[in-house]
């Protein structure tokens, strides 16, 4: 009687703690997502016009910076260290663009991850369950944060202390120029002249925020979703685990059969949830991925230039980049490991099935453990765009 009660007790908090877990597993992510007009709100109507407002006035905000940096490129822009340096800049911003354009339009894709998931946190039915999740909505929050504080200290110091930092200019009128992250195209506008100056310099650092909170927001998506899975598919073998019994859940009471059919829906809903996952961010993480790789060769060319001119503040800003970028990659890679090893983990079920009591199973239910394993013998991996699979492998052939 006493575990019963113990039982029931346990159900009851996980169901008053719900709400809470939902917020503790998406919040850093959708603060930064909501921030640049991604994470969607259904409910809401007006935040639903600001998000789309917020998205208008981003694109604006980044082509503000990318369209004048290109013209100064091109027209301008005599020296070629200079323009190679500039170049790599302005491939970075146009890469977030994509980026952020793909994912404004996989909004309603990210609707039914974010619906999917609060459908797993409601269905919670026992307290070790709920702990597998939070213990894995801990490692999504603990890789968005990291994510972010690699992304923005680098972005900081890059458009704060870098552009002051430079040797200053003078131009032929013997002007002292103000420094600029992203030069602008003199035919436009005379960037030199106050109030102008302060705008444009505003409008930047608005651009760097941008640029920044869009490579965090689809890393923290991935990171949110993907352990997310991970922890259903711990949940999932657990309940293989107690097929035959059903006494570790108090799920003795529930026939052989509805037991097995429970196991069966939900690796049914994990597949397709890593499907939703993969069609959500398989863009997204093609552009991270190819962007990502060229830009660390570039940047690891301009380590190579500062340290010949002996820039020591240039040298140290982009080296933290390169570190941003590299882990960026490594957090993606890690992402899609982690899922791959749990996928393939639950995928070799017949493995799995034999450590259990099958045989006390009806002959007509261990029938039906074939349909589990027929469905399993299909490996599902993250992939970028469907051309490299994201992986740690795949992370050690970019950084070598």
């Amino acid at each position: 009687m006493k575990n019963t009660s113990e039982k029931s007790s346990k159900h009851i908090t996980s169901l008053k703690n719900r709400d809470k877990d939902i917020e503790y597993a998406i919040k850093y992510g959708r603060f930064v997502l909501t921030s640049i007009g991604i994470w969607p709100d259904r409910e809401n109507k007006i935040q639903n016009y600001l998000l789309n407002f917020g998205i208008i006035t981003g694109n604006l905000v980044l082509s503000f910076a990318i369209i004048p940096c290109a013209l100064h490129i091109i027209y301008e822009e005599k020296d070629t260290n200079s323009k190679l340096k500039l170049f790599g800049l302005l491939m970075f911003c146009v890469c977030v663009m994509i980026k952020y354009f793909a994912l404004s339009m996989r909004r309603s894709d990210i609707v039914q991850c974010i619906e999917c998931l609060k459908t797993d946190w409601y269905q919670v039915k026992h307290q070790i369950h709920r702990e597998l999740m939070l213990k894995y909505a801990k490692i999504g929050r603990n890789l968005t944060m990291t994510c972010a504080i690699f992304m923005y200290s680098g972005g900081v110091i890059y458009h704060t202390i870098l552009p002051f930092a430079s040797p200053r200019m003078i131009d032929l009128s013997n002007r002292t120029l103000k420094p600029l992250v992203y030069p602008s195209y003199s035919v436009l506008y005379d960037v030199q002249k106050s109030p102008i100056y302060e705008f444009v310099y505003l409008a930047h650092c608005m651009c760097g925020y941008m640029i920044y909170s869009v490579t965090t927001g689809a890393c923290g998506l991935a990171a949110i979703f993907a352990m997310h899975i991970c922890g259903q598919i711990e949940i999932l073998i657990t309940l293989i685990d107690d097929l035959v019994d059903g006494q570790k859940y108090n799920f003795s009471k529930i026939s052989i059969g509805q037991r097995l059919t429970d196991i069966i829906k939900r690796h049914l809903h994990v597949l397709r949830f890593i499907a939703s996952l993969e069609k959500l961010l398989q863009e997204v993480f093609l552009i991270e991925f190819a962007g990502s790789t060229f830009l660390i060769c570039l940047l690891e060319y301009y380590c190579i230039m500062d340290w010949e001119e002996n820039n020591k503040i240039g040298l140290f800003t982009y080296i933290i980049l390169l570190i941003s970028l590299s882990f960026n990659i490594f957090i993606l890679c890690y992402i899609g490991e982690s899922l791959t090893n749990k996928v393939n983990y639950t995928s070799k079920v017949g493995e799995r099935f034999y450590t259990i009591e099958w045989y006390r199973l009806s002959p007509k239910l261990a029938s039906g453990l074939i349909l589990i394993i027929a469905i399993s013998n299909n490996p599902v991996k993250i992939t970028a765009g469907k051309m490299a699979d994201l992986s740690l492998l795949t992370f050690s052939n970019v950084s070598i």
